[in-house]
C-alpha cells in the first residue's frame, strides 16, 4: 500500500452522469486526489436511447486504459404503474440499467487485460424502501444491486471489485426540482441525522471503495442515508 491509500496517480476514472450534482463531486474528488477523469453526461451521449448507449460503446472501446469506473447516469420518473407509458419505461430502464450493463461490460474487457479494475454503481435507498408512484424507478435500482452482487462474483478472479452505493436523500438539483421545501424539510426530520446528504457524502465514499484502503468489500451494496432506513419514523 502506498504511503497516501487515497493517491489515484496514473488512475484513469469513467465517471457517467457527471455534469452535475453526485457524479460532478465525485469527479472533482478523483481530479483532487490525481486521478484522470473521463466524464461523460447527456451531451455526449443520451443513454435514453440505444443507440446513443452503442456510441458509447465505441468510445470506451478506443480507450487503452480504464482503472475505475462509476456508473452513476440515472433518470427518476413520478408515476402511478397503470399510467407509465412504454415510452417513459424504456427511457428510465435504458440510462438506469441497459447503461450500466452495457458500459460495463465493454469496460470490464480492458480491467481483465490489466488485472484490475473498480466499479462501482451508483443504486439508491429505493432498492431496499420504496413508496409510491415509484415502480419502475424502484425496480431499475433492484436490478443494479442484484447486477452488483452478480458481477462481483464473476469478476473477483481478475482483481476487479464491485460495488454499489445507495444513497439516501441527497441535496441535488434533481431532489430540488421534484420536492417542494415543505417536502425537503419533512424528508430531513425523518433522518436521524437530521439533514439531507450532501453530494460531498456520497463521492467520500466512491473514493473510499475505490481506494487501496479497500480490498476485500466486494459485492456490497453502502448505505449513505443519515440512517434514515433504520430509523422508525413517527
Amino acid at each position: 500500500m502506498s504511503k497516501n491509500p487515497y493517491n489515484f496517480k496514473n488512475k484513469i476514472v469513467l465517471i457517467t452522469g457527471a455534469s452535475r450534482g453526485i457524479g460532478n463531486n465525485i469527479s472533482k474528488k478523483f481530479t483532487k486526489y490525481g486521478a484522470k477523469t473521463i466524464n461523460l453526461s447527456t451531451s455526449d451521449f443520451d443513454f435514453k436511447h440505444s443507440s446513443e448507449i452503442n456510441n458509447c460503446l465505441k468510445f470506451i472501446k478506443d480507450q487503452k486504459k480504464i482503472d475505475i469506473l462509476i456508473n452513476n447516469a440515472a433518470i427518476n420518473y413520478s408515476e402511478k404503474n397503470i399510467n407509465f407509458n412504454e415510452k417513459k419505461f424504456d427511457e428510465l430502464i435504458n440510462v438506469n440499467l441497459k447503461a450500466p450493463f452495457m458500459i460495463t461490460s465493454e469496460v470490464t474487457k480492458l480491467m481483465k487485460k490489466n488485472r484490475y479494475g473498480r466499479i462501482i454503481n451508483i443504486s439508491s435507498i429505493a432498492s431496499i424502501r420504496v413508496k409510491k408512484e415509484k415502480t419502475v424507478y424502484s425496480s431499475s435500482k433492484f436490478a443494479i444491486e442484484g447486477f452488483t452482487k452478480t458481477l462481483a462474483n464473476e469478476l473477483s478472479k481478475y482483481n476487479i471489485l464491485v460495488n454499489s452505493i445507495a444513497p439516501g436523500f441527497i441535496d441535488t438539483d434533481m431532489t430540488r426540482s421534484m420536492l417542494s421545501k415543505s417536502e425537503i424539510k419533512k424528508l430531513s426530520n425523518q433522518v436521524p441525522l437530521k439533514r439531507l446528504g450532501s453530494t460531498d457524502d456520497i463521492a467520500n465514499a466512491a473514493i473510499f471503495l475505490s481506494s487501496e484502503l479497500n480490498n476485500f468489500i466486494n459485492g456490497h451494496s453502502l448505505v449513505v442515508d443519515g440512517g434514515f432506513v433504520s430509523a422508525i419514523t413517527t
